[in-house]
């Protein structure tokens, strides 16, 4: 890099949970001197280590991470929360000519982190009571067919049991007459601040799905029951909604007997896997990402050194 760019530069490191973004991050940031931002929903709560796979204290002690730990599990934390607390950081690094990887799995942090947030219509807050009455009173499938009634492209990429989000689009439709689909395409969630090298990774399926269900198995011996047992006992409700997570809302159902152990520990293995099957559609329709497998190291490396030369 010279003193001469406009922008900083992000090498944005990405792909689905258990594909091995962290091990390679670790080993680009420390051959190119840079620091890691991480873009992961739950690894910025504290005291939610073993169940989120954040980096161990060595893996830290390697290479200077942010945004990890930087809320309480019943605090909020959303995408407009991460921009704020990512920007400072990313422009700091940039003053120091230090190379800036963000890594995670959470494409909507890394989507507006490029583009910024889209507003949209301003909330209507009669209009939202209204379909909370409706949540309440019929569930989130009843708000979807309304939906899809309504605004056919947003019900086909919003998940049935999203109330939040289905909601929002039934509101925008309301107020605008225009699908949020149509209004988030028009944004183009603005133009870039940075720019950026998208590197994502992938494995085929099957392998990756044994990945999955091997860390999963060394999340449940390193102690993830007992990380666990001591939220609940400081007060964080299995309601949260940082606990009701993947795996943190299993182990919570285990220790209150719902389930047995071998039923949690099968259980958390088939959501990951549906997890990193929405997360590999999210990233694969990304016309930006130049993907490799994660022991690509050298290819990688490559990719990377001809961005930060230009």
């Amino acid at each position: 890099m010279t003193i001469a760019d406009p922008k900083p530069r992000l090498i944005i490191l990405a792909g689905p949970t258990g594909v091995g973004k962290t091990e390679l991050a670790l080993q680009l940031a420390e051959a190119f001197g840079g620091e890691i931002i991480s873009a992961d929903a739950m690894q910025v709560y504290r005291l939610m280590d073993i169940g989120t796979a954040k980096p161990t204290t060595q893996q830290r002690s390697l290479v200077k991470h942010h945004l990890l730990d930087v809320a309480d599990p019943d605090e909020p934390f959303n995408a407009s929360l991460f921009i704020t607390q990512a920007q400072p950081v990313i422009e700091a690094l940039h003053q120091q000519r230090k190379p800036v990887f963000v890594v995670g799995g959470t494409g909507l942090y890394i989507k507006v982190l490029l583009g910024g947030l889209f507003a949209g219509p301003q909330a209507d807050e009669a209009l939202r009571a209204s379909y909370r009455a409706a949540l309440s009173a019929h569930g989130p499938a009843y708000l979807h067919e309304q939906l899809k009634r309504k605004d056919e492209q947003a019900a086909r990429r919003i998940n049935s049991h999203d109330a939040i989000r289905i909601i929002r689009a039934l509101e925008v439709f309301e107020i605008s007459g225009q699908s949020i689909v149509e209004q988030h395409r028009q944004h183009h969630f603005g133009e870039s601040r940075y720019d950026y090298l998208k590197i994502g990774l992938m494995l085929e399926r099957q392998p990756l799905f044994d990945r999955i269900g091997q860390r999963t198995d060394q999340m449940m011996t390193g102690g993830f029951v007992d990380e666990v047992r001591r939220l609940l006992a400081l007060g964080y409700a299995a309601s949260l909604k940082p606990m009701q997570s993947l795996g943190y809302r299993h182990v919570a159902s285990y220790l209150d007997g719902l389930h047995d152990l071998s039923t949690t520990v099968q259980a958390i293995k088939r959501d990951t896997r549906r997890y990193a099957k929405r997360q590999m559609t999210w990233f694969g329709s990304d016309r930006e990402m130049i993907w490799f497998r994660p022991d690509e190291l050298d290819a990688i490396a490559k990719t990377v050194a001809s961005f930060l030369s230009k």
